[in-house]
C-alpha cells in the first residue's frame, strides 16, 4: 500500500469524466480500475490524502504518470481568464479531474469503439473484448482502508497480438458494429509493428495527428482523444456533440484555444464534465 497527499484529485469525478472505460466507483471514497494488466483500488483517507493498493515502485512507475500527479492543476485553473465565466464555473465544478495517461493500444481501440456510442455501451464492448482474449486477473484480498473488490475476477485488455488472433466473427459479437473492421486493422497494425507506441510517442503533435488519422476509421475527434488521453498532448481539444453544444451556446460557435496552448485539453475536460453533470 502507498499513501500520498494529492491536492487536486477527486476520485469519483475522474472516474466519471468519460476519459477511461474501466474505472468503477465503489462508493464516495473508493474507486477501482484495471489498466496496464493490473488491478488497482484507491481510497480517499482524508482531505487530499489517498491510499493506493500497490507497491511504491508500481505507484511511481505506473500510477503517478497515469494520474498526471506531477502537474500543478491549481496553477492551471488560475490561468483561466476572469472574463470567461462559463469556463470558470466548469473548472470549479470539475475540481479534482485529472487527465489520465492511459495505455496506448487499449485507448486507441477504446476510442475507435467510442464513435457515436454512449459511455455505458463503450464500456460493455471493451469488457467483452477483454473477457474474450485478455488475461484473467484474480481479485486481490484487500484490508482497510480498502473495500472488497466489486468482482471476483477481472480481465486485462488484450495485447495487440492477443486481439489480432481473435476471430473476426467473435469481435463482431462484442457489439462494436461497423467499427469491427477498424478495430481488426488497428490490432494487426500494432501486432505487426506497423504502429509502434514508442515511435508514435516521439512524434510532434502534427505528425502524431497525421499518423493517427491515417488509420482506418480514425477521424479528427478520435485522434484528438487518443492524443489527449494516452500521449498526454494536453494542448489538444477534442470536439464531440457536448463540446459543440457548449461552443454554440456560450462561445459563438468556436472556443478559442490560443490562451491555453498547453492546457486546452484540460479545459475541455472541465467543460465536458460540467455540461453533462451540472443539471443533475
Amino acid at each position: 500500500m502507498v499513501t500520498a497527499k494529492i491536492p487536486f484529485l477527486d476520485l469519483v469525478k475522474t472516474a466519471d469524466s468519460g476519459q477511461a472505460f474501466r474505472i468503477k466507483v465503489i462508493n464516495d471514497t473508493h474507486i477501482e480500475l484495471v489498466a496496464f494488466g493490473r488491478y488497482l483500488q484507491i481510497a480517499r483517507t482524508g482531505k487530499d490524502t489517498f491510499a493506493f493498493s500497490c507497491s511504491e515502485k508500481e505507484f511511481n512507475t505506473i500510477w503517478k504518470p497515469y494520474f498526471d500527479l506531477d502537474r500543478d492543476y491549481g496553477k492551471i485553473v488560475k490561468s483561466i481568464s476572469k472574463d470567461d465565466q462559463y469556463l470558470l464555473d466548469a473548472a470549479r465544478f470539475g475540481h479534482g479531474i485529472r487527465i489520465l495517461k492511459q495505455d496506448i493500444f487499449e485507448t486507441t481501440i477504446s476510442y475507435i469503439i467510442s464513435q457515436r456510442r454512449s459511455i455505458p455501451s463503450i464500456t460493455t464492448s471493451v469488457e467483452r473484448i477483454s473477457k474474450l482474449c485478455g488475461k484473467k486477473i484474480p481479485a486481490p484480498k484487500l484490508a482497510e482502508p480498502f473495500e472488497k473488490p466489486l468482482c471476483k475476477e477481472y480481465y486485462a485488455f488484450p495485447t495487440p497480438e492477443e486481439l489480432n488472433k481473435l476471430p473476426f466473427e467473435e469481435l463482431e459479437n462484442t457489439g462494436v458494429g461497423y467499427r469491427a473492421p477498424y478495430i481488426s486493422q488497428a490490432a494487426e497494425g500494432f501486432a505487426k509493428g506497423k504502429l509502434d507506441p514508442d515511435a508514435l510517442s516521439q512524434l510532434s503533435d502534427d505528425d502524431l495527428y497525421k499518423a493517427l488519422t491515417a488509420m482506418y476509421g480514425v477521424g479528427t475527434k478520435v485522434a484528438n482523444c487518443i492524443m489527449l488521453f494516452t500521449f498526454a498532448r494536453t494542448g489538444r481539444f477534442p470536439v464531440d456533440v457536448w463540446i459543440q453544444r457548449i461552443e454554440d451556446r456560450y462561445y459563438g460557435g468556436h472556443f478559442d484555444c490560443t490562451p491555453y496552448p498547453e492546457t486546452a485539453g484540460i479545459m475541455q475536460q472541465f467543460m465536458f464534465y460540467y455540461e453533462r453533470k451540472k443539471d443533475f
